[in-house]
């Protein structure tokens, strides 16, 4: 199967999409459930609650919600321990920079559209090897709004100087498709992610949903170049 001429960008969701950032989330939130007294949580609780941020990893692991009195405090906290180690257990996805690969084979641009603020996004996006190939890193704070509105995605775009038509917007989370599809860009939603505590993937409406990096790939047709060496992993 060729690629449809039409597509020329691939832009990717962070955590739970094109990193597992999920093991240094639940390491700053169990240290404040240590601090309380309490036992650290094993990280499978904690996973599926990633790709929400401090709200998803603090009402997960303490109850709180920003109703709470105690909320803007403690997720300041959370965040300083969370910026303090934002890659020590942290790993691109199996697979993720084989596909990075093939899309730049097939002469695509790719990049990052997350609802992580750029104070965590941009150095973990280094830490991880993004810069220098990626077109675009936009954060949560990039524009003045997040996902699902589709501004970030949009704004992804104007980097790339490509027409959001001419994109896909690969994600784990409901609202990634939310913000893709309102962005009028072609929408995958990955079964790989944290994908949440809600409806599966396959129920969200995207155009696509797929298994694994290499499933994408064989929707679209790309393929690993046979000198392709990026040394990023698998």
């Amino acid at each position: 199967m060729s690629r449809p001429s039409n597509y020329a960008a691939v832009f990717f969701d962070l955590d739970g999409t094109f990193a597992d950032t999920a093991p240094d989330l639940a390491a700053a939130a169990n240290s404040l459930r240590i601090d309380r007294g309490f036992d650290p949580l094993p990280l499978e609780r904690l996973r599926p609650m990633a790709s929400h941020g401090a709200r998803g990893m603090l009402g997960e692991a303490l109850g709180l919600c920003p109703d709470d009195s105690a909320y803007g405090a403690t997720v300041e906290v959370f965040l300083q321990r969370y910026e303090a180690a934002l890659c020590v257990q942290t790993k691109v996805f199996d697979g993720i920079w084989d596909l990075v690969d093939a899309i730049e084979a097939q002469g695509l641009v790719w990049g990052i559209v997350t609802n992580k603020a750029m104070r965590f996004a941009a150095p973990l996006c280094r830490a991880l090897g993004v810069d220098g190939r990626a077109v675009a890193v936009v954060g949560g704070d990039t524009t003045p709004h997040a996902k699902p509105h589709p501004a970030p995605l949009l704004h992804a775009a104007e980097l790339a100087r490509l027409a959001p038509e001419g994109c896909i917007y690969v994600g784990d989370d409901l609202r990634d498709v939310q913000a893709g599809r309102a962005a009028g860009m072609r929408t995958v939603a990955v079964e790989w992610g944290y994908n949440g505590k809600a409806e599966p993937p396959s129920a969200w409406g995207a155009d696509d949903v797929v298994a694994t990096p290499r499933a994408l790939m064989q929707r679209f047709g790309w393929s690993v170049p046979a000198a392709a060496g990026s040394g990023m992993g698998g």
